[in-house]
């Protein structure tokens, strides 16, 4: 009985030291092909717009990012900068409110 105990105790310990691969971050859509740079100035005009799988579309081709993040109110993101990323800020409605690259 004690060595059933003393060997699930065991597995429990080893499994808490397995490695699990990141997830990608929530609101991150990867894009493959393009150059991988942004411009923001082309995409100033959906500002206003609903967040929708079309909108993100239409940021990415007029900005040239390969990525794609949409960033709630308030959301904590991380601060690295990405050359082909471009950042979209939503208001509480879920409409876009400002577009940035990085």
């Amino acid at each position: 009985m004690m060595t059933r105990f003393l060997a699930a105790g065991a597995l429990l310990i080893t499994a808490a030291c397995a490695t699990i691969p990141p997830a990608m971050p929530v609101g991150d859509i990867p894009v493959h092909g393009g150059g991988g740079s942004c411009e923001a100035a082309p995409a100033q005009g959906l500002v206003g717009r609903q967040a929708t799988s079309e909108t993100g579309a239409e940021v990415l081709r007029l900005t040239g990012a390969t990525t794609l993040r949409w960033l709630q109110p308030d959301q904590i993101v991380t601060m690295e900068f990405r050359e082909g990323r471009v950042n979209v800020q939503l208001d509480a409605g879920n409409r876009v409110r400002g577009i940035t690259c990085g």
